[in-house]
């Protein structure tokens, strides 16, 4: 009989990162990006990381880093203290008991015990949802600096350097109309060099959006991400059959109930599929799967993760036969600096899959205990303009 590898310690901290420009979103702009890192200690010496990011404080979803922190420490550590390291779903199963909602904090513990089981059996994550099936995949890059010469000028770069040529752009802080003309002078700037989406993040009303969608339609956009707030799934519907521009499921998605609801309410062309939003891996995976079931698009989406949560959702959709919208993986670019001794590697207009067992990275020790909160340096992560 094999010793059992006991959970013996789950550790959290938060880091606040600075970005590289204001990141211009409907209902905040951010500055500062804030990330929860998890290290869980395993009995036979092994360890695993896993991150909780959200947006925006409190204004884009029910969880803050904060909130993320005290439900790791104060609910689940506890619990998941001495169960055996290896039964990654009996501790999800576990947990979704004992605590409700705080996906993103489940997603964070549920990484680390993903990538330390991964090490020990020196196998990449991606080796236990099946295998990887890509060695890279398609990126985007948002633009969100609100200006349309400032964006236009940072697209035609990133095609230039062949970074990034599919584009999503932030808006519905502005007018629709003001909107819809911002949208038209960048698709008309980059041409058929590149993708042109728009993300509303639920700003607008269904009036609003009937005619955001005909405009972004007539401007050549070819995609709207989540228009309307997340509960209305008849209303999103009708946008979904009314227009051919594809409409995109987000916000809308904690989860495979949900993502089974918008599939059969026919509520979404795409799915945008989030491993914190869903609650973890394995519930990204059954999203993954209700959407691929239902006929539905898929899209690689991101919390604007650091290259620790980004590298875990690399390993989950390199499993993804068919991404028909790529991804959106860029969330360590979008930081002044990286924080894996190994950062994510960008090129050729993909993000590549890590190699290594487990999520395939590791910590810089330096740059973690840097920008590390307890540390006693602060920054003020968003602005409400």
């Amino acid at each position: 009989m094999r010793p059992v590898t006991k959970i013996d310690q789950i550790e959290t901290m938060i880091l606040d990162i600075p970005t590289i420009r204001g990141h211009v979103l409907s209902m905040a702009t951010m500055r500062t990006q804030t990330a929860v890192l998890v290290k869980v200690k395993f009995s036979d010496g092994s360890e695993g990381i896993g991150e909780g990011t959200t947006i925006g404080g409190l204004s884009y979803g029910a969880e803050s880093p904060e909130s993320i922190q005290s439900a790791i420490e104060t609910y689940m550590a506890p619990a998941l203290t001495g169960r055996d390291g290896n039964d990654v779903n009996g501790a999800i199963q576990l947990i979704d008991r004992l605590v409700k909602g705080n996906r993103i904090a489940k997603a964070a513990v549920e990484g680390a015990l993903w990538d330390g089981l991964g090490k020990r059996v020196n196998v990449p994550l991606s080796q236990l949802f099946g295998g990887a099936v890509h060695d890279k995949l398609p990126v985007a890059w948002t633009l969100a600096s609100g200006n349309s010469e400032t964006d236009i000028a940072e697209a035609l770069e990133m095609i230039e350097i062949r970074r990034h040529n599919i584009f999503k752009l932030k808006i519905g802080k502005r007018s629709v109309r003001d909107d819809v003309a911002h949208v038209a002078r960048i698709k008309q700037a980059v041409g058929d060099a590149a993708s042109v989406r728009v993300d509303i993040n639920t700003a607008w009303s269904l009036q609003e959006a009937r005619w955001g969608l005909k405009g972004l339609q007539e401007a050549g956009c070819e995609l709207v991400e989540q228009p309307l707030p997340a509960r209305y799934r008849k209303a999103m519907a009708e946008l979904a059959s009314g227009y051919e521009i594809a409409v995109m499921a987000d916000e809308a998605l904690n989860g495979p109930e949900d993502a089974l609801e918008v599939a059969a309410a026919k509520a979404a062309d795409v799915f945008a599929v989030k491993v914190a939003q869903s609650g973890g891996l394995k519930r990204a995976s059954e999203v993954i799967a209700i959407g691929q079931a239902a006929g539905l698009g898929l899209y690689g989406g991101t919390m604007l993760e650091t290259g620790l949560g980004t590298a875990a959702a690399l390993q989950l959709f390199a499993t993804v036969e068919t991404l028909r919208w790529g991804t959106e993986f860029f969330g360590p670019l979008l930081l002044t600096d990286d924080i894996l001794a190994n950062p994510v590697v960008y090129r050729d207009f993909c993000v590549e899959i890590p190699r290594g067992p487990g999520i395939g990275a590791t910590l810089d020790p330096d740059k973690t205990d840097f920008y590390r909160r307890d540390r006693g340096r602060t920054m003020k992560a968003v602005a409400g303009k």
